[in-house]
């Protein structure tokens, strides 16, 4: 039934009955009141023109502490917010100035790190003389604009876009993960109607599979393309798309396959509801039970800002914190996933192995005792100390001093090689530091593959090349690079080539304003490391990589204890003393070559998990993880960073500078300090940088001033450094997650 014919039978039995009654001699009246002020016209006009409110104008924190900075304050436009005047640089949208004055603007499609796609619709705000709402995420913001955010226009727009949204979205809330921690609930809750008007069925979509990481319930997809835009532009990968029209439309893979991006992780964070959650985090628990605390991550050498989240003893999850200059808001997936790594294969008690092979648990007290007596009958020069990939500067410190007390010089750092040259700063350093990578316009990458080295980094390359057209040199064996690049060989012949000029990648060093060259640590442990060194500084310095206003030497460090350990010194005084040894002390060393060391070597393996150092051991002593204790990391650009313990240690195990400090009070030379105070004023003494946390401390002195080598390249070609990027250390080869993704990648 139309509407038309609604009306004429309601309005039919109104006329019928007026007209009957003017027929029975008497009318209906109807009341009229009126103003008598508006009777007048100027009291009519004074009436509609009220005067609006005057707006405050006291200074205002700009939302998430966002910051404005004017290269060039003539370039300033000034526009008004809700009445609040507002300088920004040209180019700014009009949701930007919204936020710099103070204003949140509600928005599901628009992120700061990717482009503007304006199709939620949900920013919508009223401009003074524009006909209707406009989308101020992509709007630009004009000179005078005067926008204004809580009028009943832009209110009545945002409840109508939420109704949209609410249309189709299923009432999952109580089941879905995204619950407590959703820009829908939370947006709809500030911004939405209290009722919708859709009663029709709601539509449904088959959930895709993107591998072990993701889980997708595409029914609450609202097609914000936030995943899609940070698949093409930041992780690099062609993956995810838009398929369909109009209700048909829906977030996939254009062929069924799986999301094989190293940051495939991240669309969960930025998924502003809860079509993409954590699969190994699925039903495990809400955000509201979980202790977060703030640490850094250790499995790789860029030092990425985590936040830990627990409950009770056991680590749930963990997730990015924003820093600008190291990690922005994005981490890798062996950083996100490797949690479930920290519960298995995990050392509970002291072992010593008996006769019979087998190991046996003992106090702490029968177990030092037993180190203690072997120490005491060795001679010093057979004593070794090597520190594993994992370990943070007070341990080290601490095996370094008990070792020098003990009369041995022999300790290292795993990954840096039997002899590596400590003695300036700038030869171990990303001196650019990571985000000033992004003013690069010429990179040569030299024996690394950052993608699979330093994820973060990888990024950071990526955005610079996307942003600048930046120009990418390779030599190294045959990788996967998620950017345009130039494979110009694989052996160290192509770098002599181009520091003679006579390769034609010397002319673009040469022609480059702020060239980089990116050195992998991989080259530590090459016999010809030092001619290779030679000829990258001869190429650095015909393309005047380094000048006093740009650093653009390089070295990628692999693991989070190399810079630390070159900055106190760890650096063993011969080179085949574990041939020679008779006692070797790992402190979580694992992927040290074992076979080198005697059949008669007493072994001590201290560290947190059962892995690779174990099957040779004498005695166990177990230790903390880096989520259980308070320790200093220094990453690959010299920046100082903690961890904090979120969880409680697992079972017996004790914090590493402590073990050490009690075995050097039972074999009689105990070391002069008992706390983490005490500790870090010696490190004061060694290395004081160590101590300026969250502060890079750039090298003071140029790679130029060694002495060139004498040493002739070898004709080996540059080896793969990391052949598993899922698993790199005890963590990861523990967890069952980085084991399902190693499958799947191997699988590929």
């Amino acid at each position: 039934m139309g509407l038309g014919s609604l009306a004429s039978r309601v309005i039919r039995p109104s006329a019928s009955r007026l007209l009957n009654s003017h027929k029975n001699g008497f009318f209906l009246t109807r009341a009229v009141s009126s103003t008598p002020e508006l009777h007048n016209a100027d009291q009519s006009a004074a009436a509609q023109a009220q005067p609006e409110p005057t707006p405050d104008l006291s200074p205002r924190t700009p939302v998430g502490g966002a910051r404005v900075h004017l290269p060039n304050p003539e370039d300033a436009i000034e526009v008004f917010v809700d009445g609040y005047p507002v300088k920004i640089p040209k180019g700014f949208t009009v949701l930007q100035a919204c936020e710099v004055a103070g204003v949140d603007i509600p928005r599901f499609c628009y992120h700061s790190r990717l482009s503007i796609a304006g199709n939620c619709r949900m920013c919508l705000v009223e401009v003074e003389k524009s006909p209707k709402p406009v989308a101020s995420c992509a709007m630009p913001a004009l000179p005078g604009m005067k926008i204004k955010t809580d009028t009943p226009v832009a209110k009545k727009a945002r409840e109508g876009v939420m109704e949209f949204l609410l249309m189709n979205h299923p009432l999952d809330c109580p089941i879905c993960d995204q619950g407590g921690e959703c820009d829908l609930q939370d947006q709809s809750m500030a911004f939405g109607s209290d009722r919708g008007r859709f009663t029709d069925m709601k539509r449904s979509v088959v959930d895709k599979n993107l591998g072990p990481l993701v889980k997708t319930v595409m029914t609450r997809c609202i097609q914000c393309t936030r995943c899609v835009r940070f698949a093409t532009e930041v992780a690099g990968v062609q993956d995810l798309g838009m398929l369909g029209r109009g209700s048909g439309e829906e977030i996939g893979t254009y062929v069924e396959k799986l999301m094989t991006s190293e940051l495939s992780g991240n669309v969960i964070d930025i998924c502003p509801v809860g079509a993409l959650t954590s699969k190994p985090f699925a039903f495990k628990a809400r955000n509201w039970e979980l202790k977060g605390t703030e640490s850094i991550d250790v499995t790789d050498a860029v030092g990425s800002n985590i936040r830990i989240d627990s409950r009770g003893p056991e680590v749930m999850r963990i997730i990015p914190r924003l820093n600008e200059d190291i990690n922005e808001e994005w981490i890798s997936d062996k950083t996100r996933f490797c949690y479930d790594g920290l519960k298995r294969q995990r050392l509970n008690d002291p072992m010593i192995r008996d006769a019979d092979g087998r190991f046996r648990a003992v106090s702490w007290a029968d177990a030092l005792s037993v180190v203690a007596e072997i120490v005491n009958q060795v001679k010093p020069e057979e004593i070794v100390g090597i520190a594993g990939q994992l370990s943070d500067a007070e341990s080290m410190m601490a095996l370094k001093d008990f070792l020098n007390r003990l009369g041995s010089n022999n300790v290292w750092c795993e990954r840096n090689g039997s002899y590596v040259d400590a003695d300036l700063r700038s030869g171990y350093l990303m001196n650019t530091s990571i985000s000033d990578l992004e003013k690069g316009d010429a990179f040569l990458l030299v024996g690394t593959q950052p993608r699979v080295e330093a994820a973060m980094v990888n990024a950071r390359i990526r955005k610079t090349v996307r942003a600048n057209h930046a120009k990418v040199g390779y030599i190294g064996p045959q990788a996967d690079f998620n950017y345009d690049h130039q494979h110009l060989g694989t052996s160290p012949q192509t770098l002599v080539e181009i520091a003679e000029g006579c390769h034609p990648f010397s002319s673009v060093l040469l022609n480059a304003k702020n060239p980089v060259i990116i050195v992998g640590a991989g080259l530590f442990d090459r016999v010809d490391k030092d001619a290779i060194f030679s000829t990258v500084e001869a190429i650095a310095n015909n393309a005047k990589v380094i000048r006093p206003d740009w650093n653009g030497f390089n070295v990628l460090l692999l693991s989070a204890a190399q810079a630390a350990a070159l900055d106190l010194g760890l650096v063993p005084e011969s080179v085949d003393s574990l041939q020679t040894s008779k006692f070797v002390y790992l402190m979580g060393a694992d992927d040290v070559n074992l076979d080198k060391v005697p059949a008669d070597a007493f072994v001590v393996y201290q560290g947190h998990h059962g892995d690779r150092g174990v099957y040779r051991a004498n005695v166990i002593l177990p230790a903390s993880a880096f989520s259980e204790k308070e320790g200093t990391y220094e990453n690959t650009e010299g920046c100082t960073q903690q961890t904090l313990p979120a969880v409680p240690t697992v079972g017996d195990a004790r914090d590493d500078w402590k073990i050490i400090r009690a075995l050097s009070e039972v074999v009689g030379t105990p070391l002069p300090y008992d706390s983490l105070a005490a500790i870090r004023s010696r490190i004061k003494t060694v290395a004081p940088n160590l101590l300026h946390v969250d502060e890079r401390e750039p090298a003071s002195f140029s790679p130029f001033l060694k002495p060139k080598s004498a040493q002739k390249i070898s004709s080996d070609p540059f080896g793969t450094v990391v052949e598993n990027f899922y698993m790199t250390d005890p963590i990861t080869r523990a967890s069952k997650i980085m084991a399902q993704c190693s499958a799947l990648l191997s699988k590929k």
